[in-house]
């Protein structure tokens, strides 16, 4: 999730002023790793922690959460103090023992999060977890090769509305499981086998007609709208709006919205790998980030949702509108994708493995 720091820096005298405070002396001289998305965290609320903790912070990235989940089975489990996982990969990662229980004395701030964001469903009582940013997946798509079309997954599923124009489709199974689901008339959020089974089919069939350009992941396919090389695609709204902001000429035909069907609204979240070589420390960032200012900073920096409802009247105006937050309508058919565990997962991945080697 690429990020300019030229445009969203009008709070960082909000934040570099938290630097005042006294340092923490437990912490001087200590490293704090976070293993985050790739260019998410604006360098100067880094730098503001850095500062008031006396403490360095070393990022690592990674581009999928499989990746990440990967990497901490690989060992990386003992490696970050920080990690930043997507809504329905928790439960896995607590399932599979590789996050500790947060220490809700160490975390002050915690209750500036919005409702929806305390005692979620994918971790009850926020016992490991707690919300970063969070925002949709919707269809995202160039006017000018494809005209009007409806807001629906049919510009990616109906030959109808897109005989010939290259499009993509989101490589995250169940990113691109649940538009299929949707756009056949289940919830986004479906877990019936014979519903994924049916999506699988209808993403097969997406993959075998000429002009499917292959899985791409969200922001990459903003790059190749731009290059012309696809016309439609699954992306994320604050790369949309991003890159938008950054080159409106060159989106000035690029169109994002949320499908009539149903969309993915999601939250990244901050935990503590189960052996966190600093705890302690991953405690202190955590408290930093979920400050309210910290919060509305992040944001502004990155043109996604703030989860602190503390930070929201210090959020620019741009994120208080479409696409950014989502209206009424839009909301009442975004859902969560669901986490799924065991025999449930595995029929996933296993109907993921068929469609990608067909």
């Amino acid at each position: 999730m690429m990020r300019s720091s030229l445009l969203r820096r009008h709070l960082a005298a909000l934040i570099l002023s938290l630097a005042a405070a006294p340092a923490v002396a437990q912490f001087e001289g200590e490293t704090l790793y976070l293993f985050n998305w790739s260019q998410y965290m604006d360098p100067s609320i880094i730098e503001a922690f850095e500062t008031e903790y006396g403490v360095e912070v070393v990022e690592n990235y990674f581009n999928s959460n499989g990746e990440m989940f990967a990497k901490l089975q690989a060992g990386g489990v003992s490696q970050y103090d920080v990690i930043v996982p997507s809504n329905y990969f928790v439960p896995r990662l607590i399932d599979s023992g590789l996050v500790q229980p947060l220490d809700h004395d160490k975390l002050s701030n915690l209750d500036n999060l919005l409702d929806k964001f305390i005692d979620p469903a994918f971790d009850p009582g926020n016992r490991y977890s707690a919300a970063y940013q969070w925002g949709t997946t919707g269809l995202v798509y160039d006017k000018a090769a494809l005209g009007e079309v409806p807001a629906t997954w049919g510009v990616l599923f109906d030959p109808a509305l897109n005989s010939d124009q290259p499009f993509a489709v989101a490589e995250d199974s169940q990113v691109a499981l649940g538009a299929a689901c949707a756009y056949q008339g289940a919830d986004y959020d479906c877990t019936s086998r014979d519903a994924l089974e049916a999506a699988a089919r209808e993403v097969l069939a997406a993959k075998q007609r000429d002009n499917f350009a292959g899985f791409i992941q969200g922001t990459p396919v903003l790059q190749q709208l731009v290059r012309g090389s696809v016309a439609a695609g699954m992306t994320y709204n604050g790369d949309y709006l991003f890159y938008k902001s950054e080159d409106p000429e060159g989106f000035a035909d690029i169109e994002y919205v949320i499908p009539e069907e149903g969309a993915e609204i999601w939250v990244d979240n901050m935990m503590i790998p189960a052996e966190a070589p600093n705890p302690a420390l991953a405690h202190a960032f955590i408290d930093f980030i979920l400050d309210a200012e910290v919060g509305a900073q992040l944001s502004n920096w990155n043109y996604y949702s703030s989860p602190n409802e503390a930070a929201l009247p210090m959020l620019e105006p741009i994120l208080q509108e479409p696409p950014i937050t989502a209206t009424d309508e839009e909301m009442a058919v975004l859902r969560f994708i669901p986490s799924l565990k065991g025999d449930d997962l595995q029929f996933v991945q296993q109907l993921w493995r068929e469609v990608e080697s067909r």
